[in-house]
């Protein structure tokens, strides 16, 4: 049996494919003109997240009404699909369950404003620079330049730390020194580091507190406020200048010791510095 080209392939349908065709190409390149001058237009003060999400709309409504203006050019009789849509629809509501549940969470997660593109958050043991909010998942591009994709529900119901979502943040330095030292001149030397360094606030004060006593020293935190965006710089220059301080005012920073015990019925066990077998020689 012969195929019949000249029933498809005649100048009517030619003329169809054409038009179909140009409306597709003048459709896709109007969808993509239309959403860079509404993101360019768009105020300066409207966050990165809210431009995504306009963005995202004026491209899925339309090449939806794409679709449906080439399914009435090309007069697509629509009836035999839906038949078959409902069992299709059943096995991928089925299927796709973890979708759908993403999806939802996505809703809450652009409803609840807990991050926006930019920020820094952690989640668990993660951390990075959220660069997109998607339906199923956000993405986040760690410190080491990495793509971390987190399905939306496990952010949902994970705790999650935004680090940059204040202006101001403090960081805690532990430092630890000698039980023989001044804890009255250790504070002092702290607070006079902290009001030095000019990337650190006046305002909250810096705060000093006495926590353990430890099993080589006594350990101190020093806690830092600063703004946000300097947070290598101070955790650098604090660090510094406190070694640095405590170096030129004698102030012992101690170190786990080790104490060697050969048993109750030995003799001591005999140790032996470099210096003293010089001396002796």
């Amino acid at each position: 049996m012969e195929f019949e080209w000249s029933k498809y392939f005649n100048a009517d349908n030619f003329e169809k494919l054409l038009r179909t065709l140009i409306i597709l190409a003048i459709g896709i390149a109007f969808i993509y003109l239309l959403a860079f001058t509404v993101k360019k237009l768009l105020p300066k003060s409207l966050s990165q997240q809210r431009k995504m999400i306009i963005q995202r709309l004026i491209y899925y409504s339309g090449f939806l009404a794409l679709a449906f203006i080439i399914i009435a050019e090309l007069k697509i009789n629509l009836a035999p699909f839906f038949g078959a849509a409902g069992v299709i629809g059943l096995v991928i509501g089925v299927a796709s369950q973890t979708s759908i549940g993403n999806i939802v969470s996505g809703f809450f997660l652009v409803s609840e404003k807990s991050f926006e593109i930019g920020d820094v958050i952690k989640v668990g043991d993660k951390a990075g620079v959220v660069f997109s909010i998607d339906l199923l998942s956000i993405k986040i591009r760690t410190f080491d330049n990495q793509l971390l994709r987190i399905p939306n529900q496990t952010i949902i119901s994970t705790e999650l730390i935004n680090v940059t979502r204040f202006p101001i943040r403090r960081l805690d330095f532990l430092v630890s020194v000698a039980y023989k030292e001044d804890l009255a001149r250790v504070k002092t030397i702290l607070e006079e580091v902290a009001k030095a360094n000019p990337l650190s606030l006046d305002e909250p004060e810096p705060l000093i507190v006495f926590k353990d006593f430890g099993a080589s020293g006594i350990d101190i935190l020093l806690g830092v406020w600063f703004e946000k965006t300097n947070y290598l710089k101070v955790k650098n220059s604090i660090f510094q200048e406190i070694k640095q301080r405590f170096d030129e005012e004698g102030i012992e920073i101690p170190f786990p010791h080790v104490t060697l015990y050969t048993g109750e019925a030995t003799k001591p066990f005999p140790v032996t510095t470099t210096s003293a077998k010089k001396q002796q020689s």
